[in-house]
């Protein structure tokens, strides 16, 4: 089946599914979510100012967030199937008279206006995402008092404000009634990432990040500042409400290229913030900022801003599929280069942060294959176990002297203090597997389903990648597990022993390519129990790390709750939330076989099954035997893992394997050789040119004339009358000479 034919397939014609706003100023108290972490920002502020050194910046911080979830849950009670505006105040608004174009109507004025307030445009949508960004920001921002309580003083303040000025602007982001609010939440968003990366600014490693992940984010979001422009120039507004109800008739420019270039400038705003495609390198950096940013920011909110977009804009999308197809190839097409990658990592933290990019592919691949309903539900089910797995890798750091190196790290579980952290971590990796009947499962599912639908070989190739690429994302997942909790107990402390730095206190990262060419040998260095040189001992996280990471956790479990009710019988509220909201139209994808919504549409088969059966049935093999696998080669015999890297680099037709895959494909040094490089000897170039034509010639050049014709002339000015004779004399001899000649051409001076 075509984009065209499933788009046309619903039981609506195109454009109507999305209702009329209607105004409700009677929720104007909702302004308490841009208010909230404002005032936290203020008053962090105003405690890095006093040089504060307890943890209030941390509880004011988490009583704002708090404030913030129960703002959303009122919300949600208060807000029905139809959307509402809720006007807060006027920002911008403003109109004037231009020619109208085309010699038919010469003469004739135009009225054009833009109106851009600050305001909500609340539907389910927006809910089901504020939900989960208020809930998750206020448990992390419990557990960074913990995590960050060694910075305690400007640093503490300065950290919690970063995260405050995050949620004010995510708020902005989600909330917002029209694209250029949209915009400046998404530039603030942007900040506070930088801010937030470069936490730690004497280390050079974490400023290279951040200013990587702020230039390379510049580049989506001159990509979505022109969608934006060209949207308003099309059909006349960037407010939500009257831009879907101008979709609702034909597009006032269909006759332009305007209308479908909007759609892939929208997406290379999304591909940026959410680090797809050939924008995706600046996050595995980003993990150089502290670890509370990383479960936060990095991987279960900001990232998802770009999944966030294309939802609330589909209709834009709908309306021109080519779009569509090309955000299922980027999406697909990261997915597994990011999976193929972290296979080959090390460090904990990047682990995680590659499998962030590759179920961010996921995501996309759902939007591109009209499953909005698929690519949402995914984006609420990795949210909990994503930032499950951060948090406990955190602790991990924390604990062990910013140690993140899995082959020095063994038998976690079988350590005092440590219970809680393995197995919260084996939730975050069983869900990042989708294993059979957990959500990440059902959400995984409808993503995969939904491509084979398509029936289009192109769409079912993506299908089948998205098959192996969830094997390759059950084996790393569980190498982590396998190698760091299980096992013999054996570690070695990292490079920092925390709390000895008042500053760069646990969150350094692992040594970043300082590691041993020895992929998976057992760490022969390790300490066991008595500690580190006789002196180390890790410290087990506290209360304040231990209750945020075991409610998440249990989020985790509970974000399948939706998907048990469907198989129950019942409705999967997540799948309502999706159909009530601009993103409708892939909504109605099946979660179970038959469902009313498409049960008219003849769906192909998978290996004789319907799609969904088959997802179940070859998806589930293939986590299954991911694990297996990592179970024999991390678990059970673990030499086995290091004999296997050495095969493969004895033999010269596969040695490229491990050394691409370790180098992760060569991306970095790719772009090094293509921009870099020239961008360098450019720069060289132009200061050459700047130092030695535009200030030695031009400038200087210039101004050394007056100078020189001084020297020239200095002589005859000594302050001898006869040489002022001389000099008089020679200048009337040359005076008469140009008098002679121009009488002798004819031209005899008047």
């Amino acid at each position: 089946m075509t984009l065209p034919a499933l788009l046309a397939s619903a039981e609506i014609p195109p454009f109507q599914g999305v209702h009329a706003a209607t105004s409700a100023p009677e929720l104007s108290w909702s302004g308490l979510l841009l208010l909230l972490p404002l005032a936290s920002m203020v008053l962090c502020a105003l405690m890095a100012m006093s040089r504060t050194r307890t943890k209030l910046p941390a509880i004011v911080t988490s009583v704002s967030f708090l404030g913030m979830f129960v703002t959303v849950l009122g919300l949600a009670f208060r807000v029905g199937d139809t959307p509402v505006v809720v006007h807060l105040f006027e920002w911008i608004n403003f109109g004037w008279t231009a020619a109208t174009p085309g010699p038919e109507r010469a003469g004739e004025e135009l009225w054009r206006s833009i109106t851009a307030n600050v305001g909500f445009y609340v539907d389910s949508l927006t809910i089901f995402w504020m939900l989960f960004v208020t809930g998750l920001g206020t448990l992390i921002a419990v557990y960074a008092s913990e995590y960050m309580e060694q910075d305690r003083g400007v640093s503490y303040s300065r950290f919690f404000f970063g995260m405050s000025l995050f949620l004010l602007s995510m708020s902005a982001l989600v909330m917002a009634d029209n694209l250029v609010l949209l915009y400046l939440g998404w530039e603030g968003v942007g900040l506070a990432s930088y801010l937030l990366i470069g936490y730690y600014y004497k280390k050079p490693a974490a400023v290279a990040a951040a200013k990587k992940a702020f230039i390379m984010n510049r580049i989506g979001d001159a990509g979505l500042a022109l969608g934006i422009f060209l949207t308003w120039v099309n059909y006349g507004t960037v407010e939500y409400a009257p831009l879907f109800a101008a979709l609702s008739d034909p597009p006032s420019g269909s006759g332009s290229w305007i209308p479908a270039a909007i759609p892939f400038c929208l997406m290379l705003g999304a591909f940026g913030k959410s680090a797809q495609g050939p924008l995706f390198t600046w996050l595995p950096d980003a993990m150089e900022g502290p670890t509370p940013v990383s479960a936060l920011i990095h991987a279960a909110t900001m990232v998802t801003a770009g999944v966030y977009l294309i939802a609330r804009t589909f209709p834009l999308f709908a309306a021109h599929p080519d779009s569509l197809e090309v955000v299922a190839w980027i999406g697909g097409g990261t997915a597994f280069l990011a999976a193929t990658i972290a296979l080959a990592q090390h460090d904990i933290k990047r682990v995680f942060a590659y499998s962030t990019l590759s179920q961010l592919g996921y995501m996309f691949l759902g939007l591109g294959a009209v499953s909005t309903f698929g690519a949402a539900y995914h984006v609420f089910t990795h949210a909990f176990f994503k930032a499950a797995l951060f948090l406990t890798a955190g602790a991990v750091m924390h604990g062990f002297a910013g140690q993140l190196d899995l082959r020095k790290l063994s038998g976690l579980r079988h350590l005092p203090g440590w219970k809680i952290v393995s197995w919260a971590m084996f939730v975050g990796c069983l869900w990042l597997s989708a294993f059979p009947f957990t959500s990440a499962n059902f959400s995984k599912d409808a993503i995969l389903e939904a491509a084979f639908i398509m029936d289009t070989p192109s769409y079912r190739f993506l299908g089948w990648l998205g098959l192996f690429t969830a094997a390759l994302t059950a084996y790393y997942s569980f190498r982590v597990w396998f190698r760091v909790c299980c096992g013999p107990v054996s570690y070695s402390p990292g490079e920092e022993d925390h709390g000895s730095d008042d500053h760069h206190g646990h969150d350094h990262g692992s040594p970043g390519g300082a590691v041993r060419d020895h992929a998976h040998e057992p760490a022969t260095s390790a300490h066991h129990g008595d500690g580190h040189g006789g002196g180390f001992h890790p410290h087990a996280p506290r209360l304040a790390m231990n209750l945020p990471i075991i409610l998440i956790a249990l989020g985790a479990v509970l974000s399948g709750i939706p998907a048990y009710q469907k198989l129950a019988g019942g409705e999967n509220w997540a799948q309502q939330m999706v159909l009530h909201s601009s993103a409708y139209q892939g909504s109605a994808m099946p979660l179970a076989h038959g469902d009313a919504a498409v049960e008219h549409v003849a769906h192909p088969t998978v290996l004789g099954m319907n799609p969904h059966l088959a997802m179940m049935v070859i998806g589930g093999v293939a986590g299954v035997l991911g694990i297996a696998i990592a179970w024999w080669f991390h678990l059970a015999n673990r030499q086995a893992a290091a004999n296997l890297r050495s095969s493969l680099l004895a033999s010269p037709a596969t040695r490229w394997l491990p050394i691409l895959l370790e180098r992760k494909w060569f991306v970095d040094e790719i772009y090094h050789a293509i921009f870099g490089v020239p961008a360098w000897i450019a720069s060289h170039l132009l200061h050459w040119f700047d130092r030695h034509v535009i200030d030695g010639l031009l400038v200087n050049g210039v101004g050394r004339i007056p100078p020189f014709l001084g020297r020239v002339f200095q002589p005859l000015y000594s302050g001898r009358l006869q040489g002022y004779a001389v000099t008089m004399s020679i200048s009337v001899g040359v005076i008469l000479l140009w008098a002679l000649w121009a009488w002798i051409v004819g031209e005899a001076p008047r």
